[in-house]
């Protein structure tokens, strides 16, 4: 009898839905936990690097005898090698297997690393930079497939959370860890940095990272120059538009020309041609195209935010930057906390609709709360805001992923994740763009109408101070009045922009509707594959 009773109770405790025979990981590995360790560190050292350099800009440019305008090429560089990059990641991975093309990206992002923190001069660093953007491009989605994967689908919600946490962290640590280093050290170790943990990440992969196999397919070359022609376009646009003062220059209007030209030639050659860049299979899925839309709305809230808070942090109320990281740390312990209750949430048979909603009206709950900040705002304030943002934030990115993997076959998956990174990537830079060029018009807008104001006693009384016998003193109060009006003004362009956000982050949740119900309480499925279905 209690040998009977023993397998009778081994098959309760198997993911409901899910036989056991089928609860086996793709392609199994025999120290999962080590192999984790090696993916994880790979993804968490390319996120960083997306804000890590940001606050070593001015150092750079000193030290690089750089103009502004020529050291901001250190970001656009980086940003547009990884739009071109990203969207030929599930053709190199068919072509020539996902380990060489996983294994050989952190390799270049270790060396092209190097290259960054020994550079000399200005063009040798945008040239590595961009080097870094195209080897880095691939690790993201590569991660996210090599994760689903190598794990059971019972384990895949719960190694989904744990590759968001590395997402969705990275930007915040990314300036904290910056702004040490720099302050510390140097600005060139803000790249040194990845190579002894990248080298410890490859030596596990090169040690445990099995591989898909290999599909034979036509490289679709007409579609990858018109996408790429199409992102580097509006990469551009979008990076540049402020610095060129948008579409008062000629500059901005030849981005948006050949984004718009060659973005229709590619949704016509895409849909058309046999063999195209992305497998149509893949818009043929309701769950991830919605998902896309998500992803594309996150890019813009969660960076566009974490691109506000430090300028306003620092400029507007003296913090340095070590205290700005600590000030948007809560914000990364409420996006953990967040995707592992999430995660499993999940796996008990929530709704992921009803978890992707709420998770966007409690992010736009958080940015109502910063729409109404002045400046006598506190850090507890600053800290508890960034704290339900991630948590609105971390409930939202579980469900989304694991809802567009859940009907996706296993052969479309390292091209699904790295469009999924695309949009999230394009919807940063959208965001960050949106944010810069209405917080300098908001700026001048609202320092116009508070000076139109100040016309009370006291400026009548510092004119004729000024105009008397204490000049000095009357042309020092003007001056200081000036910088409170600057302030002020600064403070409101902020505020109008954290409520645009907050409509967008609501205007989203109606889209919830779209989404198909699927089962996610074992993960996706290790359907087999069709062969017809596979790509030639």
């Amino acid at each position: 009898m209690a040998s009977a009773a023993a397998p009778a109770k081994r098959r309760t405790s198997e993911p409901a839905g899910l036989p056991p025979q089928d609860d086996v990981a793709m392609l199994p590995v025999e120290n999962n936990v080590l192999l984790t360790i090696g993916i994880m560190v790979a993804a968490l050292l390319q996120v960083l690097d997306s804000t890590i350099a940001n606050v070593a800009i001015p150092h750079m440019q000193s030290s690089l005898g750089a103009t502004a305008d020529e050291v901001s090429w250190v970001l656009t560089s980086y940003i547009v090698a990884t739009a071109i990059a990203m969207p030929i990641t599930g053709w190199l991975a068919d072509r020539i297997g996902s380990r060489k093309l996983f294994i050989g990206s952190v390799a270049g992002f270790v060396a092209s690393s190097m290259l960054c923190g020994m550079a000399q001069n200005i063009e040798e660093m945008v040239l590595f930079r961009a080097m870094q953007g195209v080897t880095g491009a691939f690790i993201s989605p590569l991660s996210q497939a090599a994760m689903i994967d190598t794990n059971r689908p019972s384990r895949q919600p719960q190694m989904m959370a744990l590759w968001g946490m590395g997402i969705m962290v990275g930007p915040i640590l990314g300036p904290l860890i910056g702004g040490w280093l720099t302050e510390n050290w140097n600005w060139r170790w803000v790249f040194y940095v990845n190579v002894p943990l990248g080298a410890l990440s490859l030596a596990i992969m090169m040690a445990a990272l099995p591989s898909r196999p290999i599909a034979r397919r036509r490289f679709d070359i007409a579609g990858f120059a018109l996408v790429g022609i199409a992102l580097t376009s509006v990469q551009l646009l979008l990076d540049r538009g402020n610095h060129v003062d948008w579409f008062d220059s000629l500059e901005s209007w030849i981005y948006l020309f050949l984004a718009v030209s060659t973005g229709w030639m590619a949704l016509i050659h895409l849909t058309s041609t046999r063999e195209p860049l992305f497998s149509r299979g893949l818009f043929a899925d309701t769950n991830f195209v919605v998902s896309l839309g998500f992803m594309l709305v996150i890019g813009v809230v969660m960076f566009a935010t974490m691109a506000l808070l430090p300028p306003m942090l620092q400029r507007l109320f003296g913090y340095g930057v070590l205290d700005t990281g600590w000030a948007l740390m809560p914000r990364g312990v409420g996006t953990l906390i967040a995707m592992q209750v999430t995660g499993l949430m999940i796996r008990r048979g929530f709704e992921p609709r009803v978890l992707v909603a709420i998770g966007f009206a409690v992010a736009g709950l958080s940015l109502w709360e910063m729409s109404q900040w002045s400046l006598a705002v506190d850090y507890q304030h600053v800290a508890m805001s960034g704290f339900v943002q991630g948590i609105g934030m971390g409930m939202v990115f579980i469900p989304l992923n694991a809802s567009a993997f859940a009907t996706l076959a296993p052969h479309l998956r390292t091209e699904g994740s790295s469009l999924i990174n695309l949009f999230r990537s394009i919807g940063s830079s959208i965001g960050i763009s949106i944010v810069t060029a209405m917080l300098a018009r908001n700026i001048q807008q609202a320092h116009s109408d508070l000076g139109q104001n100040v016309t009370g006693s006291l400026t009548t009384m510092v004119d004729a101070t000024a105009a008397d016998r204490f000049q000095t003193a009357g042309e020092a109060a003007l001056r200081m009045l000036d910088l409170e009006v600057n302030r002020q003004a600064a403070m409101i362009a902020y505020v109008d922009n954290f409520y645009l956000m907050m409509w967008m982050t609501l205007a989203t949740i109606p889209m919830v509707m779209l989404m198909r119900k699927a089962d996610l309480t074992s993960g996706p499925r290790n359907a087999p594959q069709d062969p017809a279905d596979l790509p030639h």
